[in-house]
């Protein structure tokens, strides 16, 4: 039961429909959670009548003052919950144990701890006299995760779930490769920024706000956790547990998958969650939409607000309006400034060749050539830049690395070519130490020399062991991640580097090229000053064995007197 702190319907701030109200809720070990109900309501008076419950699970306060003005999750536009409280539903938000208003300490990230928190509090607003029984969750980036785990604790409750823009292998997307990268590893957030939450209602002067940001101080702190468990089987000195499994949602797909509950995934092509988004909807009964923004970025290409209600009002209210009969899948296929949106039963790139061109050495140290067949000098030796700047907050798409990387460009195309799915390295390569780390970006360089990074890829030449998933991975290159199979370089000896890069759905114009870059760090290491001194300072590139294969969904033509024909029959 909640705490009788806050138990008087409040209105929702200048909003009429909205009836609000905040409140302490203990979970099982009684630390108090802060909770805020939106009920659909007239002249502020909240409705009677039971409605389904959407709830959004944050740790980046459901309610706070930012320069004297309150924010609230409610009015986030990628969620557009306002406008589901005005449409009959009952919305609830709340902030994670050690974050916000809420008490406690977090254990870790996007844990189990959370996981059964959430599912409390889903079977608390179910078994309310204003809730029909049926809740559904939503979420991006942190709060896609909730939903994710929330729905893996199997709360009888959920029915449906809107996640957005986080993981399916939580060890693949923060340690992809074996690499730590930048999501989940930005310092920690002073305890004082939880102070500018709202208090509860009837928390007079924060007294309780104060008492809960207090226990904050001992929550663990997310970059140590992750650098702290380099292999999947790692177990954790900071929470006792082999983290990994513990939060990959993956680990949890019985539940997940459980009937009665539906499932709908939205991801963004520039975004490094979206190769999880689409490993979600291969291993899930998922819908899923593909934009072609940033990270949790509403779409202007269609409107994410009205998908989302769409589906709740079909798996919560039991609407007949047809979102279960449309295609499975639907994303946007960038062309220029414009574009189509593609709509099919078959996941990006599902069933689409991929053309192999070739890393073509022509004897420069940083530059060489794309190619259809091998050729040119037999190696290119490339000595890794260390020297970038890695404290950008959080740089959601690589900017280009070509000014240092070992970089491969193609002749310009003579006709536009379509890239629909995951493009996959193999890279033949020596290094001059035993541990080494390769980064692999695909570029579109424009006839005036400008590229942008379209995929992107790393592997630590140690885990470069090929080895079978454990779930649906789309027939793409895995490696295990485990202790057992990491196999440090013996240096000046070559060895082969498979790996696949983000996925792309995108038409690279006529007389454009194609660029491969190779570079062994990246701004986002976060930890690369750390780390650097036991890297290796060379790589050393083999060309006749290292190539891109690019799933074009026509065959490739560069332009006359440039290069043949690539991408057809043989």
């Amino acid at each position: 039961m909640c705490s009788t702190a806050g138990v008087a319907q409040q209105p929702g701030g200048d909003d009429p429909l909205v009836a609000r109200r905040s409140f302490y809720l203990p979970m099982r070990d009684g630390v108090r959670l802060a909770v805020n109900v939106y009920r659909p309501a007239k002249a502020g008076v909240a409705d009677t009548a039971k409605a389904p419950v959407v709830f959004a699970f944050t740790p980046y306060r459901a309610r706070y003052y930012d320069k004297g003005k309150l924010v609230e999750l409610l009015d986030s536009r990628e969620f557009g919950l306002r406008n589901l409280v005005h449409a009959g539903y009952v919305v609830a938000t709340a902030d994670i144990r050690g974050k916000g208003a809420s008490f406690g300490a977090r254990r870790g990230f996007l844990d189990q701890t959370e996981a059964k928190d959430g599912a409390e509090i889903v079977q608390w607003l179910a078994h309310q006299p204003y809730s029909s029984g049926d809740v559904g969750l939503i979420g991006c980036s942190y709060l896609g995760g909730t939903a994710m785990l929330v729905a893996g604790a199997a709360p009888p409750a959920v029915k449906a779930v809107f996640a957005a823009a986080t993981d399916w292998d939580k060890y693949e997307f923060v340690s992809r490769g074996g690499i730590t990268g930048q999501f989940n590893t930005r310092p920690e957030e002073s305890t004082a920024i939880d102070l500018a939450s709202v208090p509860v209602d009837g928390d007079t002067g924060g007294v309780l706000l104060k008492q809960a940001v207090a226990q904050h101080a001992g929550n663990t702190p997310m970059a140590p956790l992750w650098y702290g468990i380099p292999y999947r089987d790692s177990m954790s000195a900071l929470t006792g547990t082999r983290f990994w499994e513990e939060v990959g949602p993956y680990t949890h797909k019985a539940a997940l998958t459980r009937p009665g509950m539906a499932w709908y995934l939205w991801g963004n092509w520039n975004d490094e969650p979206t190769e999880q988004i689409i490993r979600a909807a291969a291993n899930l009964p998922a819908k899923m939409i593909i934009g072609p923004g940033s990270h949790c970025e509403p779409p202007k290409q269609f409107d994410i607000n009205t998908i989302q209600k769409r589906f709740f009002d079909r798996y919560l209210k039991g609407e007949r309006n047809g979102i279960d009969t449309e295609p499975k899948y639907a994303w946007w296929r960038q062309d220029g400034s414009g574009g189509e949106l593609i709509r099919s039963n078959t996941l990006p790139g599902v069933g689409v060749k991929r053309t192999s061109l070739f890393l073509q050495p022509d004897g420069g140290v940083r530059s060489g050539m794309l190619a259809d067949k091998p050729g040119g000098s037999p190696t290119l030796d490339y000595p890794i830049d260390y020297n970038i700047s890695t404290d950008a907050y959080f740089p959601f798409w690589p900017e280009t690395p070509d000014a240092r990387a070992a970089v491969f460009t193609s002749p310009a195309l003579a006709e536009p070519a379509t890239i629909e799915g995951y493009s996959v390295v193999s890279i033949r390569a020596a290094a001059d130490g035993p541990q080494a780390n390769i980064f692999a970006y695909l570029e579109d360089v424009d006839p005036s020399g400008k590229s942008v990074v379209l995929a992107q890829g790393r592997l630590a030449a140690s885990h470069r062991k090929l080895s079978k998933p454990p779930y649906d991975d789309l027939d793409l290159p895995y490696h295990s991640g485990l202790k057992r199979d990491a196999e440090p370089l013996v240096p000046g000896q070559p060895a082969t580097l498979v790996f696949d890069l983000s996925p792309r759905s995108y038409v690279v114009p006529a007389h454009h090229r194609l660029r491969v870059a190779l570079a062994g760090a990246d701004p986002r290491q976060r930890n690369l000053a750390a780390i650097k001194d036991g890297l290796a300072k060379r790589w050393t590139i083999y060309g006749a064995a290292s190539r891109i294969d690019i799933p074009f969904k026509t065959p490739v033509r560069f332009e006359a007197g440039t290069e043949k024909s690539m991408g057809e029959a043989k």
